[in-house]
């Protein structure tokens, strides 16, 4: 069975589906392993490290996505010439990716209209079997280590408390904002560095996990839980929404710097910080919103780009973190990857079992069908608002 890893093609990508080690093990599970020249170089590995693995490097994408069984990728597959990666895999072929279905309708289209079984691994289930499969937290403890570096860069203060022959200079105060994987990777960052960490997060059983990581918990107490299960969290009611705020507020006002962590679902950032908190807070102080990619968890967030705004607070969006330190989060989301296929793999093939719990949950189309119930509506509906604006 062949198994194809095309170069990533989304602007300013630099990571790539498996690194070597992990073509390494899919070959010797039975496997075929053949990239795309060139697809591990803004990664830091040469196509001389796939041929010692032993897989192939093929120089021709379309030849190489129309021979493949499996298809395994970072991102969606593009849609449009001249690279259709979608229409260049053959009918019952198996991809694999972090798809992130509903920014990626046209994809999703794409894909069930070519009749590819395709799979998103930022939709499998959040269970203890799929750890080792869980690709959303592999590159959200990147992020939250990397904005952390981020903050600390750009903050005109030093983060740990120093005591010089000039005076003591105290710590900054950072207030973590979400302490799902991101947050908490964040928060132990902090603290390596020195500060001073306060946390928060809508799912009151995370305060043992903040306080364990040396960061003090601040919260109110829910009329409602926000817990959705597996490690998510779902919007608050009205009431809390309006006395979290408050918190946050308070929070931010007493902060050197803010990072904000929350998405719900693990895909949409909820609106935390309006225009009124960041007006109260103190010039100098730094905003890291790592909600940007969902959509930001920051009013004046411009996803992509650096705000400062008139009271002089400077509000950091940066999209796509993982991509920034690629050696090891392609390291890492290719063993999530192959942890995947060899889940499935039965005499050196990867089998479907749609009744499995994690190929069922992570089934996106099949087929020539969307088989998840939320995308497929989702489709309908963008479907249809094109049909009424033409």
């Amino acid at each position: 069975m062949k198994i194809a890893v095309p170069k990533e093609t989304r602007a300013g990508e630099h990571r790539v589906a498996l690194a070597p080690e992990s073509c390494k093990k899919l070959i010797q599970a039975g496997y075929q392993v053949a990239v795309e020249a060139g697809a591990g170089e803004a990664a830091f590995y040469p196509d001389a490290a796939y041929r010692e693995a032993g897989a192939t490097v093929e120089q021709d994408p379309a030849a190489l996505l129309g021979s493949a069984d499996v298809v395994l990728k970072v991102n969606a597959p593009a849609t449009a010439p001249p690279r259709n990666e979608a229409a260049w895999m053959r009918p019952g072929a198996i991809f694999v990716a972090s798809l992130m279905p509903m920014r990626n309708l046209d994809a999703i289209r794409a894909l069930a209209e070519r009749k590819v079984t395709a799979f998103s691994t930022d939709s499998i289930p959040r269970t203890t079997r799929a750890q080792a499969m869980d690709t959303l937290s592999s590159m959200a403890n990147i992020a939250g280590y990397k904005g952390v570096l981020l903050a600390a860069a750009e903050l005109p203060k030093y983060f740990p408390m120093f005591m010089t022959a000039a005076g003591t200079v105290f710590p900054a105060r950072v207030f973590v904002v979400g302490a799902a994987v991101a947050g908490l990777q964040a928060i132990a960052t902090a603290k390596r560095l020195g500060a001073n960490v306060f946390a928060t997060d809508v799912r009151p059983e995370v305060k043992e996990q903040i306080e364990s990581l040396g960061a003090k918990y601040v919260g109110i107490e829910l009329k409602e839980s926000a817990s959705a299960g597996g490690g998510y969290a779902r919007e608050l009611s009205a009431e809390d929404k309006t006395r979290q705020k408050e918190m946050l507020a308070d929070q931010c006002a007493i902060a050197d710097v803010v990072i904000t962590t929350a998405l719900i679902g693990g895909v949409f950032a909820p609106r935390l910080l309006d225009a009124a908190v960041v007006r109260r807070m103190r010039p100098g102080s730094v905003v890291v919103d790592l909600g940007a990619d969902g959509g930001g968890n920051c009013e004046l967030s411009r996803p992509g780009e650096t705000v400062v705004t008139e009271n002089g607070v400077l509000i950091l969006a940066p999209l796509n973190l993982a991509t920034t330190m690629p050696a090891h989060a392609s390291l890492l989301f290719g063993r999530n990857l192959t942890s995947f296929v060899l889940a499935f793999t039965k005499e050196k093939a990867f089998r479907l079992d749609l009744s499995d719990d994690l190929q069922k949950g992570s089934l996106i189309t099949h087929e020539g069908a969307v088989t998840n119930d939320r995308i497929r509506d989702a489709l309908m509906a963008a479907t249809a608002g094109s049909e009424r604006r033409s």
